[in-house]
């Protein structure tokens, strides 16, 4: 990387955030994102897309594809954003983001791409058959933050090094095109207590959209029924919950349901453990479902309840993609004129 000192930033605040629409959200996504997109749309001008060109760098099918991308906003909807105060839109209706991608993988290295680990994860040993779109996935995401010209995002522990793959291009284009503080260095927001939810079934691994399993997760467009039943099945131990975080450490699927229940209750592990220490799962696993219950049913009401109206969210997904194109084509056009595009 260059040694130039780089140049504060001085345009507005603004957070950029967004969701693959490739399978069904689920209670760690609510967790570690949409509550957390919810309460930024309050503090800071909140751009929030679905993020369907990430999500065809595997195979989607595209007849689901559209429907999938309802689904997302319809959570986000459900979930509190307000597209009145949040602008949300599809990623592949604001042509800019894959314009300006363009001109950021002849900025950026191979060097950079070839260090990140979230390709070799997903790749596995066959990363010949992976798509090319795999590869530069983060550059994708940086030209996503810059077009908007974004300076914070929510990130987890696994997106921290797309991040810093984002400021490196940024720090590289303002540097090679003489535009000091041209582009922000996007700061992350660290995801706190309940981003980081675990499987029902096994504590180890992360709750995801691809588990076979349907018991390992609590999906959004679950009902009261299902949500309780899943939370009774879930995996634990014999031994009463603890008094101490120490002694939790130890019992991933014990520290995952007290984490859950925390996360939804506004508390602290601490917090629970004071109320339930020295208690078995037979009492803990009821108070828990009542909880999960009363915050996630009301959101799966309201998105049956938007799917159910398609007009609807195309309407919103397109009055925030008019927004979104707005404040990217300046970008982009000044981008053209810096690099030297005939015409810019």
């Amino acid at each position: 990387m260059t040694d130039q000192a780089p140049v504060t930033y001085a345009g507005p605040p603004r957070v950029l955030s967004g969701v693959q629409p490739s399978g069904a959200l689920h209670l760690g996504n609510y967790l570690g994102a949409l509550v957390k997109f919810t309460r930024l749309q309050h503090e800071i001008d909140t751009f929030i897309f679905v993020a369907d060109l990430h999500a065809i760098t595997v195979w989607q099918d595209p007849a689901a594809l559209a429907q999938q991308t309802r689904e997302i906003a319809a959570a986000y909807i459900a979930s509190g954003l307000d597209p009145d105060k949040a602008t949300i839109f599809p990623q592949s209706a604001v042509r800019e983001h894959a314009e300006l991608s363009w001109i950021f993988n002849c900025v950026a290295r191979l060097g950079w791409l070839d260090r990140m680990t979230q390709f070799k994860e997903k790749s596995g040993k066959h990363k010949e058959r992976s798509s090319v779109g795999l590869y530069t996935y983060p550059v994708l995401q940086a030209a996503d933050i810059l077009v908007y010209k974004a300076t914070h995002v929510p990130v987890g522990e696994d997106q921290k090094q797309h991040l810093e793959l984002t400021r490196d291009i940024a720090q590289k284009f303002n540097h090679d095109f003489n535009a000091p503080g041209f582009f922000p260095l996007p700061d992350p927001l660290i995801q706190g207590p309940g981003a980081r939810v675990m499987s029902l079934r096994d504590g180890s691994a992360k709750m995801s959209k691809s588990d076979p399993s349907d018991y390992s997760r609590i999906n959004l467009t679950d009902d009261a029924d299902t949500i309780a039943a899943k939370i009774k099945k879930a995996r634990t131990d014999p031994e009463p919950l603890p008094e101490t975080i120490e002694d939790l450490a130890a019992r991933a699927e014990a520290d995952n349901l007290v984490g859950i229940f925390a996360a939804l209750a506004g508390k602290t592990k601490a917090e629970v453990l004071a109320e339930y220490a020295g208690k078995g799962f037979g009492t803990f696993k009821p108070a828990l479902a009542e909880l999960a219950v009363e915050k996630l049913a009301p959101v799966g009401e309201k998105m049956r309840g938007l799917l159910g109206d398609p007009a609807v969210l195309d309407a919103i997904l397109a009055k925030g993609a008019e927004k979104a194109r707005e404040a990217a084509a300046p970008t982009l056009a000044e981008v053209k004129k810096l690099v030297g595009f005939w015409g810019a």
